[in-house]
Order: C-alpha cells, then sequence, then structure tokens
C-alpha cells in the first residue's frame, strides 16, 4: 500500500465533492430558467440530496465495517459520475430530484469509505482527516468563479457539471490501481481511552456529537446556499461581490484547514478547538447577517468560512470516532446520518423563510449557530479530563511518544555531530557546552522544584551521547541492548512507569 498516492486518489474525490455541494445552488437561476419554475421548486430540489444521504449514510457506514472501504468509494464515484452527467441535460424537474439523491447516495458512500480508511492508514491523530475538508474547499473555491465565468461569456451551464464529471473519469482509473488498509485497526490507546470513559458521560457525548454532525452539515449548508441572493437581495451588492463573498468564504475553509491541521499536529485539544471555532461563528455570521458594508461582509464571510468551515465538522467526527474505534464506519454513518437530515430539512425549511423574505432565509443560520454550540458545549464537558491511575498513565503513555521521537531526532543530530568531530580531531567531551545545556535547562524550567531533577535527566541524555558518539569510533556496529544496558542507555523496555 502507498499512502500517499492512496491519499491524493482519496482528496481527489472530494475536491470533486466540494463542486457537488454547491453546484446546484451555485447554477440555480440557470436552473430555474431551464426547468421553468421559480427558485422556491428549485431550493426544493436540493432536498433529495438529503433523502439520499438518510437512506444511505447508517446502511453504508455499517457494510463498509464488513466488507472493506474500497468498494463504497467506488459507489460514491460512479453514483457521482451519474449525477453529473445527468443534471446537466435534465430537463425534467422529477428526474432532477432522483438525480439529486444519487448525489445524496454518492455522498454516504465515499464518507463511509474514507474517513475510516485515512484513520486506518495511520492517521490516528485526525489530522489526515482534516485535509478532506481542504479539498472540498478548493471545489468550493474554483467552482463559483468558473461558473461567472461562464455567465459573463454567456456560456452553457453544463460546462460546470462537465468538469467534475472529467475529474471523476481519470480518477476512478487512478484509485482501482491502489490498495486499502485492513479495516476497524484500532490501536491501544485509543481502545483503552474509549472503554475507561464512564458510560453516562459517553452516551452523553454520542448525544451531543450527533446533533452536532446536524448543525455542523446545516450551517454550511444554508450558508452556502443564501449567502449569494442574500446580499444582493437585501444589500444590493453585485454579482460579482455576491459570487466573491462565496469564494472568500471558501479560501477562508481552506486557511482553517491548514491552520487547524497544524494544531493537531502539535498535539493541541480537539475539544477546546471545537468550542472556539463555534463560538467564533457564531460572532462573524451575526455580522455577516447585520452588517451591510462590503469590505466588512467580505472580511466576516473569510472569518466564518475559515471557523465554521475549516474542519470544525472533521473535528467532531474524530472525537466521536475515538469513543468507538471497533466500528468506524458505523459512527462516520451516524454522524453524517444527522448532517443528511440537515441536507433534507434545510432547504424545506429555508425554502419556505424565502417566501416571506431572502433576509429571513438566511438568518436562520444564527438558530442553527447556537443550536451547534450548545452541542459542542455538552460535548466538551461530557469529556472533560478526569484523574486516575489509568489515565494518567495514558497521558504519561502519550508524552513519552513525544519524548522518545525527539530523543531520535537528538541522536541523528549526535551522529552528525560526531562525525563533524572526528574530521576536526575533536575530544567527545565538551564540558563548557555540556554546562551551558544545564544553565539553559534551569532557565527554561517552569518550576522550581523541578529543576535538579530535570538537569539529572539532562546529565544522563548527555552521558548517553558521549557514550554513543564513543561507539561509534570504535565500530560501525550497533550499540547492543547489553551495552546499552551496561553503558546506563535508555532502551525501548526501560520505558514504563
Amino acid at each position: 500500500m502507498n499512502k500517499r498516492t492512496l491519499s491524493l486518489s482519496l482528496y481527489l474525490n472530494y475536491f470533486v465533492h466540494g463542486i457537488g455541494l454547491i453546484i446546484l445552488t451555485q447554477n440555480m437561476q440557470a436552473l430555474s430558467q431551464h426547468w421553468n419554475s421559480p427558485l422556491a421548486t428549485v431550493s426544493y430540489v436540493f432536498s433529495g440530496i438529503g433523502i439520499g444521504r438518510i437512506f444511505a449514510y447508517f446502511i453504508f457506514g455499517n457494510l463498509s465495517d464488513r466488507f472493506g472501504r474500497k468498494v463504497f468509494v467506488n459507489i460514491g464515484m460512479l453514483s457521482y459520475l451519474v449525477f453529473f452527467l445527468g443534471m446537466a441535460f435534465v430537463n425534467n424537474i422529477q428526474v432532477a430530484y432522483a438525480l439529486a439523491i444519487v448525489a445524496g447516495i454518492a455522498n454516504s458512500a465515499l464518507d463511509s469509505g474514507t474517513y475510516a480508511t485515512f484513520i486506518e492508514m495511520g492517521g490516528n491523530q485526525g489530522s489526515a482527516n482534516i485535509l478532506i475538508k481542504a479539498f472540498m474547499s478548493i471545489g468550493e473555491f474554483i467552482l463559483p468563479l468558473f461558473i461567472a465565468t461562464l455567465e459573463a461569456n454567456q456560456a452553457w451551464y453544463g460546462w460546470s457539471f462537465m468538469l467534475a464529471a472529467a475529474v471523476l473519469v481519470f480518477n476512478l482509473f487512478f484509485l482501482n490501481r491502489q490498495t486499502f488498509p485492513q479495516r476497524n485497526l484500532a490501536d491501544d490507546a485509543t481502545a483503552v481511552a474509549a472503554q475507561q470513559l464512564p458510560k453516562s458521560r459517553r452516551i452523553l457525548a454520542s448525544i451531543g456529537l450527533a446533533g452536532y454532525g446536524y448543525t455542523s452539515m446545516a450551517l454550511m449548508i444554508l450558508y452556502t446556499q443564501w449567502i449569494s441572493l442574500f446580499v444582493t437581495k437585501t444589500y444590493g451588492f453585485g454579482p460579482v461581490l455576491a459570487h466573491l463573498l462565496l469564494s472568500l468564504y471558501s479560501i477562508g475553509s481552506i486557511t482553517g484547514v491548514i491552520v487547524i491541521f497544524i494544531l493537531l499536529r502539535t498535539g493541541f485539544t480537539e475539544r477546546k478547538l471545537l468550542v472556539g471555532m463555534n463560538i467564533g461563528s457564531l460572532i462573524t455570521l451575526a455580522v455577516v447577517c447585520y452588517a451591510s458594508v462590503p469590505w466588512l461582509s467580505m472580511i466576516a464571510s473569510f472569518a466564518f468560512g475559515f471557523l465554521a468551515a475549516g474542519g470544525a465538522m472533521q473535528i467532531g467526527l474524530n472525537i466521536f470516532l475515538r469513543l468507538y474505534p471497533h466500528i468506524k464506519g458505523t459512527i462516520t454513518g451516524t454522524f453524517f446520518t444527522f448532517g443528511s437530515v440537515a441536507a433534507f430539512t434545510i432547504p424545506l425549511i429555508t425554502g419556505w423563510l424565502s417566501k416571506q423574505s431572502i433576509a429571513a432565509a438566511m438568518r436562520s443560520d444564527l438558530v442553527v449557530a447556537v443550536a451547534g454550540l450548545i452541542c459542542v458545549a455538552v460535548t466538551a464537558w461530557a469529556l472533560r479530563p478526569t484523574h486516575s491511575l489509568a489515565t494518567d498513565r495514558q497521558t504519561i503513555n502519550q508524552i513519552d511518544q513525544k519524548i522518545v521521537r525527539l530523543l531520535n531526532q537528538r541522536f541523528e543530530t549526535v551522529t552528525d555531530i560526531s562525525e563533524l568531530k572526528q574530521q576536526a580531531h575533536l575530544p567527545v567531551l565538551d564540558q563548557s557546552r555540556e554546562d551551558r545545556v544545564l544553565d539553559r535547562v534551569a532557565q527554561r524550567s517552569s518550576e522550581a522544584a523541578h529543576t535538579p531533577y530535570l538537569q539529572a535527566i539532562y546529565q544522563a541524555i548527555m552521558s548517553n551521547s558521549r557514550a554513543y558518539q564513543t561507539a561509534r569510533k570504535t565500530t560501525t556496529q550497533q550499540v547492543s541492548p547489553s551495552t546499552a544496558h551496561a553503558t546506563g542507555m535508555t532502551t525501548k523496555e526501560d520505558l514504563h512507569d
């Protein structure tokens, strides 16, 4: 299995999926004219995507746990291909609704096969899943600009559907040359942590995360569906600026994904990120809904994309997956089933509200944002850290993993230093250098009581570094475990509490 090529192929599907999420809303005016139907009727067609998701998510998630991921990724790609090719030419609104259902099935199949695959490839920190949103955002960014170009040149709106179909055809051949990892792999640390959480708190967190599956999807669907029409009808913004706001939202989303990816890789707490992002998305959405100044709307759209669509939904799913690590496909299906309910209900609700005013439809997103914040607050409270011998040892195990990785890097650098010393005929011991290291440890220690112990640890590290350099000078063979113990070097077996 080549992780990089498989990852690239899976991510490419989500570039297409990003296009699929907004292609109907961005072509709303053209479809309304082509179908000779009012905008409200076109909006109702979008609910078919939610129906397809409702029927497919839980079933596909459960089956992917039993039969593997690759088959469902292929089902998703082929279903999307039918949707794009069919929607470009259909002129019957009933057939269009059926194609929207197919798009929902495609979304369900892709998610059921992909999110679990990234975890099973070794992305247990969840950072790999965050990048899915980046590729979705790239698709959401490119499509409005492409459609604006088509409109400016009075070209056929169907070319936007053909673009996505062409990428899918290429990727069908590319993906099926790849090998997928074994399904439902779970590392011991994740399994132990899930088992130690009290049942009542796990249930409460599950309820909060399921609710967030609805609100996180609803928040983005409602915004992307109505923002362009809202600013045009309510604020009188021109079509270029209206499309630009959605593109800025997508740029913010891509930026958010990159930042969140980095934060997760450095060990930042997912619970804190989720709460903070939902607070920020509520504030920025309020600005968009009530500030009619173009430059302020542009800044707020970027910030809302960063916070609401910068990987927050994927963070929620990652937390959910860690609660039930041995049924990842089922949990993915459950989480997105609630999102599919949002995809079904939001177009219906906002279609009804739009008959009163476009502003009422758009501003209903504030209610969704408040509900989402409540869901993540409940989840964060249920998953708050509890101190026990088992949980504290689990924390130590995680810290030890980081220490070992850093020590490996240190010894690699020591190897380079050893070679430079040999070339310059310098002794292994540099006492003044070691004294400076110990002084720096004392200066950087946040607790005075810890300082002498930290200095003793660093004295042992430097002592073992000297032994390592000496061994390299006398032999080209690796130090045996017995020699390591004789010199006081730490081995894997010594890392315990």
